[in-house]
């Protein structure tokens, strides 16, 4: 082997080990999870937006295990890929989803140092029910108990809640509870919450300041199973003060904390 064909392989070498590589690998086996029928290597690499030279070295290996194989010039799911989900399977079945969910809300405890709550939401949506909760060690801290509830309207996980229902439903609720002031700056005009609501569906979470009581403020985002159904809101519950000047910063750890445990579950 010439020395110019030495460094090719050392340099294909490093990049099929590569973290960008792992991650190809992962959506490549996702395109073909979606597949009914084999995909060829000029439609994967259009839909994953991949070179073809750098999926067709990916493919040869995962051929290699089994994971995929040829079919008539195109590329389809092997019997590997189905022994490993088997196992996956099996390993998700002994790790409960309440596991996954807790070990979530314990991360995103740590990174915000405020309390994490899970709501969801009744039968007869109008409330919201905390069901579990990671508390804050600061000795100033929002303090509540399982089993509390709170108004959609009024309640960052509410609003969350809310934001993944239809418009028609939204308004529906909002006639039905007649929305009253729980806190000095609690919205009751319906055409405002609706407008917050829908910026909730856009933003992917919800933020209450001063909304259910003085001095608390509620960041949230949905959890999602892995059939696209809502488990419940996850919720970052703070001190008004404390929160103030790290509004984005809420929002955006607690959007990636609840798309984490949403993949966890299986949420694609």
């Amino acid at each position: 082997m010439t020395n110019e064909a030495q460094d090719i392989g050392a340099a294909e070498e490093r990049r099929a080990g590569s973290p960008q590589s792992v991650t190809r690998v992962i959506r490549l086996l996702e395109a073909l999870c979606a597949s009914n029928e084999p995909v060829s290597l000029a439609d994967l690499s259009r839909r994953l937006g991949t070179p073809k030279s750098s999926l067709a070295a990916l493919l040869r290996g995962l051929a290699d295990e089994d994971l995929v194989v040829a079919s008539d010039g195109a590329w389809r799911l092997g019997p590997g890929a189905f022994g490993l989900g088997s196992a996956l399977t099996e390993a998700r079945r002994r790790l409960q989803s309440s596991d996954l969910i807790r070990e979530g809300m314990r991360r995103l405890c740590e990174r915000t140092g405020e309390t994490v709550l899970l709501a969801v939401g009744d039968h007869e949506g109008d409330m919201v029910t905390y069901v579990d909760l990671v508390e804050s060690r600061n000795v100033v801290r929002y303090s509540v108990t399982i089993g509390d509830r709170r108004p959609f309207y009024a309640s960052a996980g509410g609003r969350a809640l809310l934001a993944t229902c239809s418009p028609e439903a939204v308004s529906a609720y909002l006639k039905r509870v007649a929305p009253a002031r729980l806190a000095k700056t609690t919205e009751i005009d319906p055409d405002a919450l609706t407008q917050a609501i829908e910026q909730s569906r856009i933003d992917g979470f919800a933020q209450t300041v001063d909304q259910a009581a003085d001095g608390v403020t509620g960041t949230a985002s949905v959890i999602r199973d892995a059939a696209g159904g809502v488990v419940g809101a996850l919720v970052v519950a703070a001190p008004t003060e404390r929160a103030q000047g790290r509004l984005d910063e809420l929002a955006r750890q607690t959007l990636e904390e609840a798309a984490a445990i949403s993949r966890s579950l299986g949420f694609r």
